[in-house]
């Protein structure tokens, strides 16, 4: 029997891939809904090829574009974050791969999980600003969740059959596009510089989370709800090549890695056929081409997020929902020429400096938070 899929984020980076592994395993995917943020002519063109029952697009303003251009087809056309908790718990789905960015995919990942659907998870933010609660909700609900992140996959692929206690995760960090770039310059690095990101191809929003390494602070906190491992036994190693995607070490001293190249196709099709794999022939590892593979620990003063993400895992409550909505104003703000790229870590700072503190959050804390560190973001970015 085909799984049926709503992939939310499907015009993104991983939208699309997604989708690829669905064109290449016609006999065990189906698309019964999309959902993309504001891409209406992406959205349209991926609904009629994959002949979807419905679509939402995020931004209302698109809407009535998108229906129109839809109007020739069967294919149902909302609007709205409501339409998208709605659409995944529809009874034509069994599986949602929520690919959305950022705390946009928080209410449809609950509204999932609320359904006893399966979840792909490639929202990191789910899980940063929500861990406690969406995990204790997948435990009651029964709802396995399982990575897209390919660091969160490789540690997922080392575990399988493991029954040993770990000793520690090790994160691999490609360092991003600014690796190379002097501390004493990034005050001036321009958004084009830092969406250079050298191995891999990411939407905006997330290449300049990897250039101020929030995105792998966010990915040691997602680690630690995934695997239940805490803050101590989650290690990080900047790895410029970007071919060991993470490894696991064991109490005896063995470590277990994934290696593979950066890509990824890979992580998705795992996710979707756990526990089989995909065929893909064309898909070849050529160690050769690939001679020497380094790791250095992230450069600290550098790169200050990593720690604040740490400390932010350890305080528990809503510190990571303040670090992550903070973050999102201050990433659009820099992308748009009104903030200089180290204001983004120095808006966190100010934000959970000044943020209410909830040690055992409900979803409306969350939300409450959510929009708190966003103004406080902007208040020290002096937005109007």
């Amino acid at each position: 029997m085909k799984q049926r899929l709503s992939i939310l984020g499907s015009t993104g980076s991983i939208g699309v891939q997604t989708l690829d592994i669905v064109a290449e395993n016609p006999d065990l995917f189906e698309v019964t809904s999309l959902v993309a943020g504001r891409n209406w002519e992406l959205l349209a063109r991926q609904a009629i090829e994959f002949d979807v029952d419905s679509v939402v697009i995020g931004d209302e303003t698109k809407y009535e574009q998108l229906k129109q251009a839809l109007e020739p087809y069967p294919i149902k056309v909302y609007t709205g974050s409501d339409a998208i908790c709605q659409v995944v718990q529809q009874s034509t789905v069994d599986v949602v791969v929520n690919a959305l960015v950022g705390y946009a995919g928080l209410h449809p990942t609950v509204a999932a999980i609320e359904a006893g659907k399966k979840i792909a998870l490639a929202n990191k933010e789910t899980l940063v600003v929500g861990g406690d609660l969406v995990m204790r909700m997948a435990v009651e609900k029964q709802v396995p969740i399982l990575p897209i992140d390919s660091e969160h996959s490789a540690i997922f692929q080392c575990l399988a059959g493991e029954q040993s206690p770990i000793r520690r995760l090790i994160v691999t960090c490609s360092g991003g596009a600014l690796r190379d770039v002097p501390m004493a310059e990034l005050s001036s690095v321009t958004p084009e510089r830092a969406l250079k990101h050298p191995q891999w191809s990411m939407g905006a929003k997330i290449t300049i989370d990897s250039a101020t390494l929030v995105n792998k602070g966010f990915e040691v906190i997602e680690a630690h709800w995934l695997f239940g491992v805490g803050a101590d036994k989650i290690s990080v190693l900047i790895h410029p090549q970007s071919i060991v995607h993470s490894m696991v070490e064991f109490e005896d001293g063995a470590i277990k890695a994934q290696l593979g190249t950066p890509d990824m196709h890979m992580p998705i099709s795992y996710a979707l056929m756990f526990p089989h794999r995909a065929s893909r022939p064309q898909e070849r590892f050529d160690f050769l081409a690939h001679p020497t593979l380094t790791f250095a620990e992230p450069d600290r003063v550098k790169y200050p997020a990593l720690d604040i993400a740490y400390d932010c895992m350890r305080r528990g409550g809503t510190a990571a929902c303040v670090m992550n909505g903070s973050n999102e104003v201050a990433v659009a703000a820099f992308l748009a020429g009104k903030c200089r790229f180290t204001d983004i870590t120095a808006s966190i700072e100010y934000a959970l400096s000044k943020a209410r503190f909830v040690e055992h959050p409900t979803l409306k804390d969350y939300e409450a938070l959510n929009e708190e560190s966003r103004a406080l973001a902007a208040e020290y970015l002096k937005l109007k």
